[in-house]
């Protein structure tokens, strides 16, 4: 099955609705990273100068977190682990439109939700973001 069918797949059990659902049951359960990456992909979506073809690798991973039957049942020890790999694959993707100010919302809801104390276990994704960035804008200079 090629990528594209499973992104088309997938997309189509993204909503807002039910991305906020996902969040508000599982969230605690997923962990900060998980919801930090999910937020990211979200905030990022709804930035109108993202391309159509960023949004649907989004829609695409959106998607497959939100889906309530997948490779690892959520239910399950470890069972975010397939839901992180498809959201950081879709994140890498598309890091060079995830802004300051997408950081920020995102941010500042992992604040609301888990508390001040929680900002710091974001640094990690932030740093393979930055990690990620930078190499393709070194790429770019040596085009």
């Amino acid at each position: 099955m090629s990528k594209d069918v499973k992104t088309e797949n997938y997309s189509k059990h993204f909503s807002e609705q039910s991305f906020w659902s996902k969040l508000k049951n599982f969230g605690k359960k997923a962990g900060v990273s998980v919801v930090y990456v999910a937020l990211l992909l979200f905030y990022t979506l709804q930035k109108p100068t993202t391309p159509v073809w960023a949004k649907t690798v989004i829609i695409g991973a959106l998607g497959y977190f939100i889906l309530p039957v997948d490779l690892i049942p959520d239910l399950l020890p470890g069972g975010y682990a397939d839901d992180m790999s498809g959201l950081f694959g879709a994140l890498v993707t598309v890091a060079m439109f995830i802004d300051d100010e997408v950081k920020a919302k995102a941010k500042y809801r992992i604040r609301i939700w888990f508390g001040d104390n929680a900002v710091s276990e974001t640094n990690t994704v932030d740093d393979t973001l930055n990690k990620k960035v930078n190499k393709d804008d070194a790429e770019n200079i040596g085009n």
